[in-house]
């Protein structure tokens, strides 16, 4: 449910350079899943790890009506985070500080996207 250690150093080793944004599929647990993720939410945007990595939340909202989705793709929520760099990502995944809240994210789910992203460029 959470990066692993190869996870980010493979997020590192296809890194093009440049900010990167942060796909986050979430489907929550059926008791208190959506409980859990708001304190993991609160915790990340005023704990200020988003802050003191430069990130910011672009977007955040229920999931809603599939309308091109196998059974079950269905998602609970979507956020979309940037951050300056995935190096800044990493970081932040890294601090103590940090880690001492991801059990909210890890109890909250029953599963999850979390997927670089990088930007199409004018051709």
């Amino acid at each position: 449910m959470d990066p692993t250690g190869n996870d980010l150093k493979q997020l590192l080793a296809d890194d093009p350079g440049g900010p990167v944004v942060m796909l986050n599929l979430l489907r929550y647990k059926a008791d208190g899943g959506r409980e859990s993720y708001r304190e993991y939410s609160r915790a990340l945007v005023e704990g200020g790890h988003l802050a003191r990595v430069g990130g910011e939340l672009l977007y955040a909202g229920d999931g809603s009506t599939a309308l091109v989705a196998e059974d079950g793709q269905a998602w609970d929520a979507v956020l979309v985070v940037r951050y300056p760099s995935r190096e800044a990502f990493c970081r932040m995944v890294a601090d103590p500080a940090y880690q001492e809240v991801t059990h909210f994210r890890t109890d909250a789910l029953e599963e999850a996207v979390l997927q670089a992203t990088i930007p199409w460029t004018a051709s």
